[in-house]
């Protein structure tokens, strides 16, 4: 299906193509480029202009430029504009202007991919949903994600980030929000702001970015909850809150947390609901009712959004329990929770929930007792105050639970020192240190998890561990 013209793309970002052509998708990266895609020479680490060649070579319909690459023919199917950036960000305008979709952001500063995967699921169910690759939440991902927008989408889903202040509003509006999302404010990237409050208003700049009529959902418990309300207020939005609280218009009442799933019991503006999610969390209940609430603000069948929901599985790194298979004749093996993808207080708090509740089995390795293993990387962004935050881990409620915490990072070793003889593990600078001995770290009936800011790269031990796992004997042919 034809997704960009070149008669469209000229009318769209005002540039020069010396001849006709046609994309079916827009791509910013030759490694992972399809066959009649659009190529973006994007500038960033790398000048993208230098990689054209290569992209039209592997069937690239088209490229993006402000110049002549030097070794591109004059007569290529080029799309030559002043700024390419400002050039994709005018791709996503004409983009969202050309479809009827109803289109959902969604931010916040714990869950914003994962809620956005529930989303996913959920309109998947009841139209034809577009929804962003990965984590595109910047300043290129997020009109990228609309560049490449089918023109016969019913719904999109918007992932929208920020590191400093004053990047969320241009993206919500560049998006033309029907409803947005606020997941949870929480004490993230504090190098770049004062406090909570500050990064609750930069989070609220998504409402900025609603159609008139549209939908403001936020958290109903939070200290900064009247910062997302008068936000929702002033942008002339429906207001719709979510949480524990009493006044929630989407309500918590019971969240059970299981091996394999979370139960939730709920209030939907004073209509009993009952729903899961197919991973323990309570960050996830309360995510999986803020993704409800988006689904009744766009008039969807409830009990088939709470069905579909109750499929949805977290995205890799964020909290995704695999069983690691570690001996197929002793049928011996441990749980592995992968939460590598990011970290903050908030998130790492709901984590360790996860890893208290979960129950280890106890008789079947050498030790002889399943336990509860933490391995926890530096939390990275936190500003000045960031060693007292690590040093708060040690605070957790449950957190003598947990047999064993090895830790990895210099912020990481001032919560390491906290730590009682009996449940500090080991403490590392570098994740490769333990990644380069994954048995040492386990046996079997363990249940470890594994959580850290994404730049303390964590995810080798995940690598590592995932590796220890034996795969079933295939039967010989023949045999079933």
């Amino acid at each position: 299906m034809t997704l960009w013209t070149s008669t469209d793309a000229v009318t769209a970002t005002k540039g020069l193509s010396a001849r006709a052509w046609a994309a079916n998708g827009v791509s910013i990266d030759t490694r992972t480029i399809q066959p009649g895609d659009l190529f973006v020479a994007l500038k960033d680490v790398r000048d993208g202009h230098d990689f054209v060649a290569a992209a039209l070579a592997k069937g690239a319909a088209a490229a993006l430029v402000s110049h002549i690459p030097e070794g591109v023919s004059p007569d290529a199917p080029l799309l030559i504009v002043d700024d390419v950036l400002q050039a994709l960000e005018n791709l996503g305008t004409f983009a969202r202007a050309r479809t009827r979709a109803k289109v959902v952001g969604v931010t916040g500063s714990v869950g914003k991919t994962s809620t956005k995967e529930m989303l996913r699921q959920i309109l998947g169910g009841q139209g034809r949903t577009h929804a962003a690759e990965a984590s595109y939440n910047n300043h290129w991902g997020v009109p990228l994600t609309l560049a490449r927008m089918p023109t016969d989408a019913d719904f999109a889903v918007i992932e929208i980030g920020m590191n400093h202040p004053g990047e969320i509003a241009p993206l919500a509006r560049l998006a033309d929000l029907d409803v947005a999302l606020i997941t949870i404010v929480a004490p993230a990237h504090l190098e770049a702001f004062a406090d909570l409050a500050a990064i609750a208003h930069e989070k609220a700049a998504i409402f900025q970015g609603l159609r008139a009529g549209g939908t403001a959902i936020f958290p109903s418990d939070q200290s900064i909850t009247p910062i997302l309300r008068a936000a929702a207020v002033a942008a002339h939005a429906k207001a719709v809150s979510f949480g524990a609280s009493d006044d929630a218009d989407y309500r918590l009442t019971q969240v059970k947390l299981c091996d394999a799933a979370t139960i939730v019991q709920a209030s939907r503006q004073g209509t009993p609901a009952l729903f899961k999610v197919l991973t323990p969390g309570r960050h996830f209940a309360a995510n999986g009712l803020g993704a409800l609430a988006v689904a009744d603000a766009l008039q969807l069948d409830p009990m088939i959004a709470a069905s579909d929901l109750g499929r949805w599985q977290p995205p890799a790194g964020r909290g995704t329990r695999e069983h690691i298979v570690l001996d197929i004749v002793e049928e011996t093996s441990f749980d592995l929770i992968d939460d590598a993808f990011n970290a903050n207080p908030t998130s790492l708090a709901a984590a360790l929930e996860v890893l208290i509740a979960a129950t280890p089995q106890d008789g079947v390795g050498r030790v002889g007792k399943g336990r509860r293993i933490a391995i926890l990387g530096d939390m990275l962004e936190l500003g000045p105050t960031e060693i007292a935050l690590h040093e708060a881990v040690a605070d957790h409620p449950g957190l003598h639970k947990i047999d064993l915490i090895h830790c990895v990072g210099p912020r990481m070793k001032s919560l390491w020192k906290k730590l009682p003889r009996g449940q500090r593990g080991e403490w590392v600078a570098d994740a490769r240190d333990l990644a380069h001995r994954p048995r040492s770290l386990i046996d079997a009936g363990d249940i470890l998890l594994v959580k850290g800011s994404k730049g303390i790269k964590v995810s080798l031990i995940v690598d590592a561990l995932r590796k220890l796992g034996q795969a079933a004997a295939k039967a010989p042919q023949g045999e079933a």
